[in-house]
C-alpha cells in the first residue's frame, strides 16, 4: 500500500491549516479523579524564541524553550488547561506517564484535535515518579519547540544530592532552515511502499550510518540544542566542588539519537524512562528521541563541557558545568569521555523495587519494523498506520510484544500507557525502547490500563510515515 493511505498519528487533524477528514472520536469516560493537586494553563502559540544569538519563528508553550517544567509528587492529580493560539489543531500528549486513556493525548484514537482557537482540559493522576515530558502528538509539531519537562516527584526518595538540573536536548531545523512540515512533504512524495524483508538501501535523504548503532537518522539539522541553546551560547550550570548533581535527561529531538558525556566525569545511572535502575558508572551514554536518564555525578572544580553529540550527524549540543574559576571550553570541544565505550539504557538491569511481578505471558505478538530510506517508507508488521490490524488483548492478560527490526535503521519504540518490562534484562522497565538493526527485543507489559494505545516508532518521521500501530482492550 502507498503512503497515500496512511492514517498517522495525526489522524484526524490537520498541521497545515485543512480541514479535518475523520469522524469525532468517542474518547473514553474520565474516571472521577478528586480535586487537583496540580493546576496549570499551557498557552500554545507562534512566538519567536533566540536560541542564542539566532533567532528563530516557531511554536513554543508559553513562549519559552524548552516549555515551563510541571513539577508534581507521585499520586497527584494534575489539571491542565491547554488553550490552542496556534492556526492549525494540536494536542498533548504525556509521554511515559499511566494514565487514563481519555487523557492520553492522540488525535484519531483518544481524542478528537484540539482546534485552532480551542481550549481542552487534560486531567489525569501520574501514579509513578519519574522524569517525563509533554509534547504534541499531532503531525511534527514536535519538530517545533513544543515540548516541556514533566517530573513526577517521590515523597519516599532520600534524595542524598546538593543539586538538581535537567536538561532537554533537540534537533532544530524550524525557522532557521527548512520547516518540518516542508521536510515531512518530501518524504511523503517519495511516495514509497513499506519493505517487508530486510533492506539495506539507506541511502537518500540523510543516509546517517557512521554509528555503531547502524543508521540512526534521516535529518541533518541546523543545530542541536540543550535546555534551548546553541554551542556558542550555552546554559551554565552552577555548583561547588565536591557537591553531588542529579541530572535528569530528556531527549526531545524528533530525529536525531544522542551520545552523552560530561568531560573529567563519570556518571551514575539511576533511572531510566522513570523507573530505578541497579546503579551502573559510565562514562558516556546514548539517550534515544523519547528515552529518558537519571544520572548523579560528583563534581570536579573547574569549567566542564556537557555535550551531547548528534550520533552519526557531526553536530552536537552543548552545556556547562561551572564549579569553579576558568575559562569555558569552546563551542566544538569534544571531551574524551565520549569516545568511551558508550551504555546503550536497555543494557541496564532494575532495581528489585520496579519489577513487575514474575508471570508468564498469556499472549505473544510478532511485530516487525520495516521499511526504507528510499523510496521513503516505514511501517511496522508490512503495513503502515491507518491500513494496519490494532493488536487486541483483554484486561489482566501478560502481553510479550517481540519486536524484530528488519531494517538497517535503529528505532526508538515507545508505548502509550503502559510500562515494558524486558525479560532479558531482569525486568528492566521502559516505556521507550531502542531497537537495533536486524535485532529482536522482547517486552512484557502488563494489561492493566484498558483503552486505545499508541504503539510507534519515536523518530516522528517514521510515525508519520506510518511506523505506528495501537494496543486495545
Amino acid at each position: 500500500m502507498g503512503l497515500a493511505g496512511a492514517g498517522l498519528l495525526a489522524a484526524c487533524s490537520s498541521t497545515g491549516g485543512g480541514a479535518a477528514t475523520r469522524a469525532p472520536v468517542s474518547a473514553a469516560p474520565t474516571p472521577s479523579l478528586g480535586k487537583p493537586s496540580v493546576e496549570a494553563t499551557l498557552r500554545v502559540g507562534v512566538d519567536q524564541v533566540d536560541l542564542g544569538g539566532v533567532t528563530a519563528s516557531t511554536w513554543l508553550y508559553d513562549g519559552v524553550l524548552p516549555g515551563k517544567e510541571l513539577r508534581a509528587k507521585s499520586g497527584d492529580v494534575l489539571a491542565i488547561r491547554v488553550e490552542n493560539a496556534l492556526p492549525v489543531d494540536t494536542s498533548v500528549h504525556w509521554h511515559g506517564i499511566r494514565l487514563h486513556n481519555a487523557a492520553d493525548g492522540v488525535p484519531g484514537l483518544t481524542q478528537d484535535p484540539i482546534a485552532a482557537g480551542d481550549s481542552f482540559s487534560y486531567t489525569f493522576r501520574a501514579p509513578d515518579p519519574g522524569t517525563y515530558f509533554f509534547h504534541p502528538h499531532s503531525g511534527v509539531q514536535i519538530d517545533r519547540g513544543l515540548y516541556a519537562p514533566l517530573i513526577i516527584e517521590d515523597p519516599a526518595e532520600p534524595g542524598g544530592y546538593d543539586a538538581e538540573w535537567v536538561l532537554v536536548l533537540d534537533d532544530w531545523t524550524d525557522g532557521v532552515g527548512k520547516s518540518p512540515d516542508d521536510i515531512l512533504a518530501e518524504f511523503k512524495a517519495q511516495n514509497g511502499t513499506v519493505s517487508t524483508g530486510m533492506n539495506h538501501d539507506m541511502g537518500g535523504m540523510g543516509g546517517m550510518g557512521s554509528s555503531p548503532l547502524g543508521d540512526v537518522g534521516d535529518i541533518r539539522y541546523p543545530y542541536y540544542l540543550i535546555n534551548g541553546r546553541i554551542p556558542k551560547s550555552p546554559r551554565t550550570l552552577t555548583a561547588k566542588p565536591g557537591q553531588k548533581a542529579r541530572i535528569r535527561i530528556i531527549n526531545a529531538a524528533a530525529d536525531t539519537l544522542f551520545r552523552v558525556a560530561l568531560g573529567g566525569h563519570v556518571m551514575t545511572v539511576t533511572h531510566t524512562d522513570g523507573f530505578p535502575v541497579q546503579q551502573a558508572e559510565t562514562r558516556a551514554l546514548y539517550l534515544a528521541q523519547g528515552e529518558r536518564v537519571d544520572v548523579l555525578v560528583t563534581l570536579g572544580d573547574g569549567v566542564f563541557p556537557l555535550v551531547a553529540s548528534a550520533e552519526g550527524k557531526g553536530g552536537q549540543g552543548l552545556a556547562l558545568v561551572r564549579t569553579g574559576s576558568g575559562a569555558a571550553p569552546s563551542a566544538t570541544v569534544r571531551p574524551a569521555e565520549l569516545d568511551a565505550d558508550p551504555l546503550l539504557l536497555t543494557a541496564l538491569m532494575p532495581a528489585d523495587a520496579a519489577r513487575l511481578p514474575d508471570q508468564q505471558p498469556d499472549q505473544v505478538e510478532q511485530v516487525t519494523l520495516n521499511g526504507q530510506m528510499q523510496p521513503y517508507a516505514w511501517g511496522m508488521n508490512g503495513t503502515v498506520f491507518g491500513a494496519d490490524t490494532p493488536i487486541r488483548t483483554t484486561n489482566g492478560a501478560r502481553v510479550r510484544l517481540q519486536m524484530t527490526n528488519m531494517t538497517m535503521m535503529a528505532h526508538p519504540m515507545h508505548i502509550h500507557g503502559h510500562t515494558w518490562s524486558l525479560p532479558q534484562n531482569g525486568g528492566l522497565r521502559k516505556d521507550t525502547v531502542l531497537v537495533l538493526p536486524m535485532q529482536t527485543v522482547t517486552a512484557d507489559l502488563q494489561a492493566d490500563n484498558p483503552g486505545k494505545w499508541a504503539y510507534h516508532c519515536h523518530n516522528i518521521y517514521h510515525a508519520e510515515i506510518g511506523m505506528m500501530t495501537s494496543l486495545q482492550y
